[in-house]
């Protein structure tokens, strides 16, 4: 039975994220209200999708007036998880467009407007905080060092939001990589196929392999969003908030077992100097009509090592992850072995020609 009053706001709701944590919040909802450029289709049952475009002052307060006067005025939660991203490693107006300023506009027509809020969620990641060493761990008060236009543009929104959002509770959700069963995740997806391809490249790393990140499957991380919203009148108004696995898989691991659940054998991993891993991936880059995953600047943060100390979600959520990367990746590789081209379009990587000849023939 839905007994939460109050409108549900998910923006960026066309997403996976998105789109699954609307059909969770609907179990306890009445009202979910996605936020998106466009929608693709019909919304999940239950939920309703609003065309809005964060990048407009007008459309964002036009938007918003339509939600009150349709909906009410009384907000339980925004789960706000659009923003832009990309692998470049350049700075893009975008990010300041879409992430920093639509956050704000968002925010102020909120305000605007009238509304109630209980609570304002940010999608943050844990990729703020500087890198740590292994044997340490990060919390919520370690420093903060974005290194990328990525993270920088997560920290930019963090500080406006603590300077601007006044009487509504806001939470920094600080994310680690997000993956599925399918694997939905880009570094991890790309590490898979050089191991699966066989490339060189897979054979090939510029930092030290005894390091790793924290990953979150997309499960936990919906329970979590779950848990944030039921509980928004027992948590503090300012909340930073790590979230991810508290192991991290070492790049060296991660390595030996795709390449055994895939090959059936070992797997050698070189490292090489990084100016020369740079050199590397500078001409790749330069070869007409190829899109290289591997990036200049990825060399620069092969050595970051982010293991989470995640304390503050366990005591105020009672939340912990029940999956684990390590347990998921048997599912992954059984997914790419299973259907190849499927996981390839899934993961939003050119599969090889020799690949979709074989599928085309069969």
């Amino acid at each position: 039975m839905k007994r939460n009053g109050g409108i549900i706001i998910v923006t960026g709701s066309n997403g996976r994220i998105g789109n699954a944590a609307m059909q969770r919040l609907t179990e306890h909802f009445k009202e979910v209200v996605g936020f998106d450029r466009k929608a693709p289709g019909p919304p999940p049952p239950g939920c309703v999708y609003m065309p809005v475009e964060i990048t407009s002052d007008e459309n964002v307060h036009e938007m918003l007036k339509i939600l009150r006067e349709h909906h009410g005025a009384h907000i339980a939660s925004v789960v706000h998880l659009a923003a832009y991203y990309d692998f470049s490693g350049e700075q893009s107006p975008m990010y300041d467009e879409i992430t920093v300023r639509g956050t704000g506009r968002l925010l102020h027509g909120l305000k605007d407007i009238g509304f109630r809020v209980e609570q304002f969620i940010f999608s943050s990641t844990m990729l703020v905080h500087k890198s740590a060493e292994p044997g340490q761990f990060i919390n919520e008060d370690w420093p903060l060092e974005p290194t990328w236009p990525y993270p920088e543009s997560k920290v930019r929104t963090e500080q406006l939001l603590l300077q601007e959002h006044g009487d509504i509770p806001v939470v920094l959700l600080r994310i680690a990589g997000v993956y599925d069963d399918q694997c939905h995740s880009v570094p991890l997806a790309h590490q898979i196929q050089r191991i699966y391809e066989r490339r060189l490249a897979g054979h090939l790393y510029s930092g030290e392999s005894a390091h790793g990140q924290a990953f979150l499957h997309m499960d936990d991380l919906i329970d979590a969003i779950e848990r944030l919203v039921l509980r928004r009148d027992r948590l503090p108004p300012e909340l930073p908030l790590l979230l991810g696995e508290p192991e991290a898989l070492s790049y060296d691991e991660l390595q030996h077992t795709i390449a055994r659940l895939i090959h059936g054998e070992s797997w050698e991993t070189h490292e090489i100097p990084a100016p020369l891993a740079k050199a590397g991936a500078w001409l790749q880059n330069k070869i007409p009509g190829k899109k290289p995953f591997i990036q200049p600047w990825m060399i620069d943060r092969a050595n970051d090592h982010y293991a989470l100390d995640i304390t503050r979600a366990r005591t105020l959520l009672d939340w912990e992850p029940k999956h684990t990367l390590r347990r998921t990746l048997p599912k992954m590789v059984a997914a790419l072995k299973h259907d190849p081209l499927g996981w390839y379009q899934q993961n939003e990587i050119k599969p090889p020609a020799e690949l979709r000849q074989r599928e085309e023939g069969a």
